[in-house]
């Protein structure tokens, strides 16, 4: 698969509806010239070279990779899920918090460039 849309029209119809979704959302908190890709199969937004987030469908998750560092900084709100090093697994069975997925997106734009 080379496009985004092609990952996500590869995934289980029941989530297609959440990544479309979350794809928004990320998009969103993005700049203009931010680059959508695909990188280690999944779904990856760039900017200037770097990546800023992926996401993965698993089979009752949604995997969100920000970066370690945005998986810290982002800790207090994140004790409902479970993460790891750079990764956040928000259920399918609950709703997506789209909100702060955006927060995290944007948090990586302001790392990569700072205002």
């Amino acid at each position: 698969m080379e496009t985004v849309d092609e990952y996500i029209e590869n995934c289980p119809e029941a989530v297609q509806p959440t990544l479309r979704a979350v794809r928004v959302t990320i998009r969103a908190a993005l700049p203009d010239d931010a680059v959508e890709c695909i990188r280690w199969n999944m779904p990856t937004y760039q900017l200037d070279g770097t990546n800023v987030i992926h996401f993965a469908a698993a089979k009752a998750h949604l995997g969100i990779y920000p970066s370690p560092d945005a998986v810290v900084e982002f800790g207090p709100q994140l004790t409902d899920y479970k993460t790891s090093k750079g990764a956040i697994q928000f259920p399918f069975a609950r709703p997506t918090p789209h909100d702060l997925i955006g927060r995290i997106t944007a948090w990586r734009v302001a790392q990569i460039r700072p205002q």
